[in-house]
């Protein structure tokens, strides 16, 4: 576990395999965002990401190709080129939920809430994990999954 709230990355099993297992990424995701250089910074400060790199800068200022790695992997994000079909979510309309594995649902739900992300999903315990799903504030939905702590869900408002 990492003093951002993440535990450390597994590789192989399935999710069906046994409490704590955490399977192995079958794919790279790669996010459409508006407004790239707030999601870095959100992604950053909410979820322990880190830039791999320097984002590729495209001379009308947008972001073409940013690489961010969280403490149990990987993801690359740019900002939207309609004019080549890339647009981020539309409100209401996530086609994609990315499953993120933390060490503390509870920490990374209270700080994802309080930097503007919204709660889809409040904090359950089931299949040996303590889970929550939120929306980002550029459309993506985010699924937490950590370990069982014990303690009772906080209640539903």
């Amino acid at each position: 576990m990492t003093e951002n709230g993440f535990a450390g990355a597994t590789t192989g099993g399935t999710a069906t395999e046994g409490a704590g297992e955490f399977p192995r990424p079958g794919a790279l995701p790669y996010l459409t965002v508006p407004k790239a250089h707030e999601a870095i910074e959100w992604y950053t400060r909410v979820f322990g990401a880190s830039l791999a790199a320097e984002p590729v800068m495209m001379d009308d200022g947008r972001v073409g190709h940013a690489e961010l790695r969280f403490p149990t992997g990987m993801i690359y994000l740019a900002d939207e080129f309609p004019e080549l079909g890339l647009t981020s979510p539309g409100e209401g309309a996530v086609s994609v939920s990315l499953m993120l594995e933390v060490s503390d649902t509870d920490a990374v739900l209270a700080r994802a809430r309080l930097a503007g992300g919204s709660v889809e999903r409040w904090i359950n315990e089931s299949r040996g994990h303590r889970n929550a799903t939120l929306l980002d504030p550029f459309g993506h939905r985010w699924m937490l999954v950590g370990p069982l702590t014990g303690k009772l869900p906080p209640p539903r408002n």
